[in-house]
């Protein structure tokens, strides 16, 4: 097992008060860890057993606890009235109304509780009612290229071959376990892939055509990185299949979303850099897992240049920035991402070295009119560091910084 750091330094922030921990993320993005890893720290820091309640509903002794009365019964049987009580409930949102128990709970009892999802549904507008103001959600991800270095650095390889096996394999941190093998690591991310499919897109909405979700998600994969719209997927999807019918547009919309609440994908809006506005159409979407992706795509080089733009992508949401595809007038700046410090814009590029590209690169940030900061992300290793202002960074360096 790998420690998350960053994620559990999250929780031991909110550790102890009545703010329910909501962690969200991709299936086998690493939740069930974190919370088995806390548990952990809390026993080593003095919490005995009985204080602890760890409910995983994945697991088979908990399949009949289906709904929010059966989990209250299940959890008041060994809750201490005059303790200091932690709940862990690891992929709750297959127990119908949980919600209102996770409510009472935090209201009857000296509660620190702790929940985790692998859908978006999870925060939905009735559990914001019934807790607002009393959760807070951490969004989880596969392991970061730093997280994935730290754990194969000391093996004999390089930076660069551990990237590139990064970029091939993904960050999915059960990998860490498994022979690392083309075959061995293929069939385990089809197994993930497939789960996900059907048990976090299919199983939480009434979608029943597979076969044209499967469509949309490779449509996704072969084009990480590419503007693109419900109109022109459907149009390509229909073309492709050779379908005798047309396919709708919001159909095309709600598998997105679909894909978007098993956080499989994600989207980048687009973003007026001159209007500081976030437009509505012509969006990108990246994945959450380059390994994921390369099971529907194949390993080619054919996008490797929008692969490393996905990797980037992930790490600055990682970083706590909402990352947009920012809109120049004519030109386009990869990501605009802000927080409630700063705005940075981002360029990501395979190579500087044609002066043709660079000058490209660059006229993208000659517009912005503002002096936040800029940056070109590349997989030179160049000693130029800035041209006219912007930096120069190489893409290992930035992922490891």
């Amino acid at each position: 097992m790998i420690y998350r750091t960053e994620y559990m330094e999250r929780l031991k922030a909110f550790k102890d008060n009545k703010i329910i921990k909501v962690v969200t993320g991709l299936r086998r993005s690493g939740k069930s860890t974190l919370l088995k890893m806390f548990c952990d720290e809390l026993l080593q820091n003095g919490v005995q057993p009985e204080q602890i309640q760890y409910i995983n509903f994945e697991l088979m002794k908990y399949d009949s606890v289906r709904n929010y009365e059966q989990l209250y019964n299940l959890v008041i049987k060994k809750a201490l009235p005059n303790k200091k009580n932690y709940f862990f409930f690891d992929e709750i949102q297959q127990v119908s109304g949980w919600e209102k128990t996770i409510n009472s709970l935090s209201l009857e009892y000296d509660a620190d509780i702790y929940v985790t999802g692998s859908n978006a549904y999870l925060l939905s507008s009735e559990l914001a009612t019934l807790i607002s103001g009393r959760y807070v959600e951490i969004k989880m991800l596969p392991l970061s290229f730093k997280e994935y270095y730290s754990y194969y650095c000391d093996r004999g390889k390089s930076k660069e071959e551990l990237f590139n096996n990064y970029l091939k394999y993904g960050g999915l941190p059960q990998l860490l376990s498994l022979p690392q093998d083309e075959q061995t690591i293929s069939t385990f991310l089809s197994s993930i892939y497939d789960t996900i499919i059907i048990k976090d897109v299919l199983g939480r909405n009434k979608l029943k055509d597979v076969d044209l979700l499967k469509r949309v998600y490779a449509f996704v994969c072969g084009n990480v990185g590419s503007i693109t719209s419900t109109n022109s997927i459907a149009k390509y999807i229909a073309n492709e299949a050779k379908l005798d019918k047309s396919v709708r547009p919001a159909t095309i919309g709600n598998i997105l979303e679909m894909l978007e609440n098993a956080f499989i994908i994600y989207r980048a809006n687009r973003y007026d850099v001159k209007g500081k506005e976030v437009l509505k159409s012509l969006e990108k979407y990246y994945l959450a897992d380059t390994g994921l992706k390369n099971t529907i795509t194949g390993y080619n080089l054919e996008n490797y240049g929008h692969t490393i733009e996905n990797v980037v992508y992930l790490e600055l949401i990682r970083r706590g920035y909402q990352v947009y595809v920012g809109k120049n007038d004519t030109k386009e700046i990869d990501f605009v991402a802000i927080n409630k410090e700063e705005k940075r814009y981002f360029q990501v590029c395979e190579t500087l070295i044609d002066k043709a590209t660079q000058e490209r690169e660059i006229a993208s940030f000659h517009l912005t009119h503002d002096f936040f900061e800029k940056t070109i992300i590349t997989t030179d290793k160049t000693y130029v560091t800035n041209v006219n202002g912007i930096k120069i960074v190489n893409l290992i360096d930035f992922l490891l910084s």
